[in-house]
């Protein structure tokens, strides 16, 4: 038995060896496909606003509805690839998120834009519900924790990346080239992932069975220990998605008046968060995993405070204090569930990410509501007290440590 467990553990990716290497330049290039689609008509808003003639909460629907539909679907995913595979599957998943965009570029008006939108969320789903399990599978244990921050450090430059692409674009040729040139790049991923991802060796084939999926989902969900992971993961998402939505409507009203272009490029604050969520998984043995939410927490509120003033440097500061928190405090928790969950892995990573996900999507659109109502002071305050009732959540993982 020893002797099995010991030749098991050496077919796994090792870190520092070239299939280490390979792996997660795979991942990598998948998550930053993934997450250039999915958040990059929030520079875009306004100019929805101007063409369809819709409210600021509405031209939100562009990215609520892929997220929604992401969610929900991850959770698809998450069990249904542990009967057909995960590779294939993500695969799949680049494929048509791409023919998607190209669809977007010819719609004729906005419901039409907010369903292919949605089912754009469908596809995207795919990659970040498995690609946490396949790390789990196939990587050596001292290996995951620096793996999972790495992928997400992939998920901020694709978010990154897919914002600066599309203002610029749009400034220059209008918001549908900016899908076209979206969906192209998701298509170079799609090859670039099958090319360099190294086929599952330690994935087991399940039978799906509905009723044992379910069962799966509630025993993951009425575990206490896993359960506060799954609603932070919401609370933090539900701030990002909705401050960033409603950031870029009001920096192109007085007295800044930022162009497309210029919204995008606030987006290299998220190269704080590429650094931070690496460096999250790096302090693993050295913080506690709650210690280190806890500081995600702080550091986001502290660039929420930041931002609240009027000046742009100061706002610009925020706004990298506010990055850093979040992918710090991100990449933390999902390192939580992937070391909670001692079976179903699939299934617990797809529920975090519903949690998480669907935590964005009411962001993204409750937050639209606050703004047209109250301004930004109003959005900022239920931010803030969002992340004090995370902290309060995160109190109940420092207990059970």
């Amino acid at each position: 038995m020893g002797e099995s467990r010991e030749v098991a553990s050496k077919t796994r990716i090792q870190a520092g060896s070239r299939e280490y290497l390979k792996a997660n330049i795979a991942l990598s290039i998948g998550g930053m496909a993934v997450f250039a689609n999915l958040h990059f008509t929030q520079p875009l808003l306004p100019l929805f606003t101007r063409e369809f003639g819709v409210k600021p909460a509405e031209t939100g629907l562009t990215v609520s509805a892929v997220i929604f539909t992401l969610s929900v679907f991850m959770l698809v995913f998450g069990t249904v690839s542990d009967a057909w595979g995960r590779k294939k599957i993500m695969a799949a998943g680049l494929l048509l998120t791409a023919l998607l965009a190209f669809a977007a570029v010819f719609v004729q008006n906005f419901p039409q834009l907010v369903l292919l939108r949605a089912l754009q969320g469908v596809f995207l789903a795919a990659l970040p519900a498995l690609g946490y399990a396949y790390i789990g599978e196939e990587y050596e244990q001292r290996a995951v924790a620096a793996a999972i921050g790495m992928f997400i450090s992939s998920n901020s430059i694709g978010g990154m990346g897919g914002r600066i692409i599309s203002g610029v674009i749009a400034d220059y040729w209008g918001w549908r080239y900016a899908f076209l040139v979206l969906g192209g790049l998701c298509l170079l991923g799609y090859v670039l992932f099958l090319w360099w991802l190294p086929p599952s060796r330690h994935f087991r084939s399940r039978p799906f069975s509905g009723q044992k999926a379910l069962a799966e989902i509630k025993e993951h969900w009425s575990n206490p220990v896993l359960r506060n992971a799954f609603l932070l993961g919401g609370m933090i998402l539900f701030v990002f998605v909705g401050l960033f939505n409603y950031l870029g409507f009001r920096l192109q009203q007085a007295p800044y008046y930022f162009s497309a272009t210029a919204t995008g490029f606030l987006y290299l604050t998220y190269l704080a968060g590429t650094f931070s969520s690496t460096l999250s998984g790096r302090l693993d043995g050295r913080l506690t995993i709650p210690q280190r939410i806890l500081t995600g927490l702080v550091l986001m509120s502290l660039g929420l405070v930041m931002m609240i003033l009027k000046p742009l440097f100061l706002i610009v500061a925020g706004l990298i204090f506010f990055c850093f928190g979040f992918f710090f405090a991100h990449a933390a928790t999902s390192n939580w569930v992937s070391r909670k969950a001692r079976q179903a892995r699939a299934a617990a990573s797809a529920l975090y990410l519903l949690c998480y996900y669907l935590g964005g999507t009411a962001g993204g659109y409750f937050l639209g509501y606050v703004w047209q109502w109250g301004g930004w002071l109003w959005l900022s305050a239920v931010c803030f007290f969002m992340l004090l009732a995370a902290m309060v959540v995160n109190r109940q993982l420092n207990r059970v440590y």
